[in-house]
């Protein structure tokens, strides 16, 4: 039957689509970075350690993979839950998922569109009155109606000789992986931003503490002077001094409350949640442990496990197909078009043999001028693939800076801690000292003024620089790439 010719070829054009050969470039991914370590000059194994909480030695581990959930590493239960939360409620997440949704369906409907034939059922019934003038007829007055009546299956489809729809959905299907590599980023970002911001509310916390326990101190020392004041032992000056002291202690506390307040608000947000409706526990840093082992993955590997690397390869992948694609155009296009159904003037005939119509038709289209434009446009692409490839170059160069700052922070952080934790210890000792040698008139208020102020400021950086150890380590992860390459969860969230 005609209909199965039809089919048949259909399906020789199906095939050749699949078997031929594609113009343009077919993409490779470029190479890895020829480099042994991150940063210019080795990185020691291990860092000091200080006599504080957050003060171990890390051990840094070549060649290893980071864990699957390296947040747990902080083994903080309440850091543990606010990660799931987050995970299941963050709107950027919940953004990063339809857009991928939206890139797979928009390839499955164009794959469909150049795979396969498109197939469509029509029908009409007419009813027609026309002059016998419209043949020729002497009786131009006379007249006929009739009815006419027909169903038919309309059959097209575009052969991909030269691989332009292959190209097409090679794009297509590089936009698919820009996206599953953009919902990795997203997931990422979410888990070091939920934990960087809860040992940020843990810092201020412990700055907050520490300055009404300053406070506190002012306080007792004011009375203190107020007492030697009022015995002859101390000047008025001296009383007015500590009284500004007490009162730049007070007005350092709104700053860090306010700080507070903000940082638990954006951890809200982070998890999904309205500022007013949160409950976001108090998290604190002697609640937190510092990951001991630091697992460094290789340089070499780094592109395959950073996902704004494979999302910037994956653009360039698209703009290699789109080369293709312009190539494609400027040679011929073969279609292939046909129909077959009934057409009668009866209702009741239309399905009879005598009714039945069929047509082949077959057609090529090649491109002989268009003011340059194919030739144009095949020039863009190429710019645009060479625009890509410097972004993705851009992309790599910028990653390795992030593991190189980072392998540094751990390292100059561990030193730093150490230091200022000797340093309190020293200011604390002397405050100690001087207070007493104070208070048998050993000392002017003078030397006291400056052994508060060195302790105040001791005690502040001790703590900001214990916090910094947790926030660099887990930049040290999300820099290597966050162990997504290694999680269930993220292929569940690509599956939608």
């Amino acid at each position: 039957m005609p209909w199965m010719a039809n089919k048949k070829i259909c399906c020789v054009a199906i095939y050749a689509t699949l078997q031929g050969c594609a113009v343009g470039p077919d993409f490779k991914s470029p190479p890895a970075p020829n480099t042994p370590i991150y940063t210019e000059s080795p990185q020691p194994e291990q860092t000091v350690s200080a006599p504080v909480n957050g003060g171990k030695t890390q051990y840094l581990i070549a060649g290893e993979d980071i864990p699957e959930l390296w947040w747990t590493l902080f083994h903080c239960e309440a850091l543990n839950a606010l990660i799931v939360q987050g995970i299941a409620n963050s709107p950027n997440l919940k953004s990063a998922q339809a857009a991928l949704k939206q890139a797979q369906e928009n390839y499955r409907a164009q794959a469909g569109t150049y795979l396969y034939p498109t197939v469509d059922l029509q029908g009409f019934a007419e009813r027609q009155k026309f002059s016998g003038a419209a043949f020729g007829t002497p009786d131009s007055t006379s007249s006929s109606i009739f009815n006419l009546f027909n169903t038919q299956v309309n059959v097209s489809y575009t052969l991909d000789v030269f691989g332009k729809n292959r190209r097409d959905l090679e794009a297509l299907c590089a936009q698919v992986d820009y996206q599953r590599y953009q919902l990795e980023a997203t997931y990422l970002a979410l888990t070091a931003n939920i934990s960087t911001t809860a040992i940020t509310e843990a810092s201020l916390e412990a700055q907050k503490n520490a300055t009404i326990e300053i406070i506190q101190l002012e306080q007792n020392l004011l009375n203190i002077v107020q007492k030697q004041f009022e015995l002859g032992g101390a000047s008025r000056s001296d009383v007015l001094s500590q009284e500004s002291q007490l009162a730049q202690a007070k007005a350092s506390l709104p700053p860090i409350e306010k700080s507070l307040a903000q940082t638990r608000h954006s951890l809200a947000i982070l998890i999904g949640c309205l500022p007013s409706e949160s409950d976001i526990p108090t998290f604190s840093l002697d609640a937190l442990n510092l990951p001991e082992d630091l697992p460094i993955s290789l340089p070499s590997r780094l592109v395959r496990q950073r996902p704004d690397i494979r999302a910037s390869e994956a653009l360039l992948h698209q703009a290699s197909a789109q080369i293709g694609v312009a190539t494609a155009n400027l040679l011929p296009q073969f279609t292939i078009n046909g129909t077959y159904g009934w057409e009668a003037l009866k209702l009741s005939d239309l399905f009879k043999p005598s009714t039945n119509i069929w047509t082949i038709i077959g057609q090529i289209t090649q491109p002989l001028f268009h003011g340059g434009a194919l030739l144009a446009q095949r020039r863009a692409a190429i710019a645009a693939y060479e625009q890509a490839l410097a972004q993705y170059r851009q992309t790599v160069l910028e990653a390795f800076q992030n593991v190189a700052d980072a392998l540094r922070a751990v390292e100059m952080d561990a030193k730093t801690l150490k230091a200022q934790a000797e340093a309190e210890s020293t200011a604390k000792n002397l405050l100690i000292i001087t207070q007493e040698q104070y208070q048998l008139g050993a000392v002017n208020y003078l030397s006291l003024l400056n052994a508060q102020n060195q302790y105040q400021q001791a005690l502040i950086k001790r703590i900001q620089a214990q916090a910094a150890r947790y926030t660099d380590t887990a930049a040290l992860f999300q820099a290597i790439g966050g162990g997504w390459w290694n999680q269930d969860l993220i292929r569940e969230l690509s599956n939608g």
